[in-house]
């Protein structure tokens, strides 16, 4: 480990102390299966952080995800598997081969194109290692389920399985709607929910297209009914059951208001 990097070798020492057999208890009993779902969870609060400009936040929450990506590389290098220096050389030659443009002779004309390279050599790689993938193979089901849609319409068009333009998703949108409206009138709850999740698929089709993440998107317009919904709350008490709905609205109209920039 460089010298250069004194609280990264600080921290793996931590680690290690947390793990021997004198260290703790809650962290001795850990396995790579556990700690998965604290790496993800931490992941999301940094996520949240990042959306907040939140500076002092971020470092906090990007060393909790370090934290666990360490502690996870320290139980699999305890029983003979990979350590930190294997991840960290893996990570850095898949860096190096697939940027070809900034590593080797290959040029490129776009951000677009550097993917569509990323993709070529990673299903190259697959193939020499005879393990080859579908190309949606690589997307884990385990993300968001917005996320994920993103991330299946992203993979498809890199090679070539898309619209030319954003005329093509938003028509399909338009498209999905009818359907979903046919399926309601309809009343048939599995068929409501197959059109849904098309309009939901559709949606995040478009949103590629025209340069927005779905999952971000969606995550900022939650949080954006939360501050103003907390905005209704204080201003007319926590119980707004049974108030009127116009008196619940102007409320509303004021909560979008007071964010207005003003000036």
């Amino acid at each position: 480990m460089s010298a250069e990097l004194p609280n990264l070798r600080r921290l793996l020492s931590v680690i290690a102390n947390l793990r021997a057999p004198d260290g703790c208890p809650w962290d001795r009993q850990q396995t790579e299966v556990s700690m998965a779902p604290y790496l993800l969870e931490e992941a999301y609060e940094a996520v949240e952080a990042l959306q907040r400009g939140d500076d002092c936040g971020a470092a906090e929450e990007l060393g909790d995800v370090l934290m666990n990506v360490l502690m996870i590389a320290q139980i699999r290098s305890e029983r003979g598997g990979y350590d930190l220096e294997a991840v960290a050389a893996g990570i850095a030659d898949k860096l190096v081969r697939r940027h070809p443009h900034v590593f080797g002779d290959q040029r490129v004309d776009s951000a677009d194109a550097v993917l569509r390279n990323w993709e070529q050599q990673k299903q190259q790689e697959l193939a020499a290692a005879a393990t080859p993938r579908g190309v949606l193979a690589g997307v884990p089901a385990a993300l968001p389920a917005l996320l994920r849609a993103f991330r299946v319409g992203d993979k498809a068009a890199r090679v070539g399985f898309d619209w030319p333009d954003r005329s093509g998703p938003r028509a399909k949108v338009d498209e999905e709607l009818r359907e979903l409206d046919a399926a309601v009138a309809q009343g048939n709850v599995d068929h409501i929910s197959e059109e849904l999740g098309d309009v939901l698929f559709s949606l995040c089709n478009l949103a590629r297209h025209v340069g927005a993440n779905p999952e971000m998107a969606l995550r900022s317009t939650v949080a954006k009914f939360q501050r103003r919904f907390e905005f209704v709350e204080r201003e007319l008490g926590p119980d707004l059951k049974g108030r009127p709905l116009a008196e619940l609205d102007a409320a509303w109209e004021r909560a979008k208001a007071a964010e207005r920039p003003t000036g």
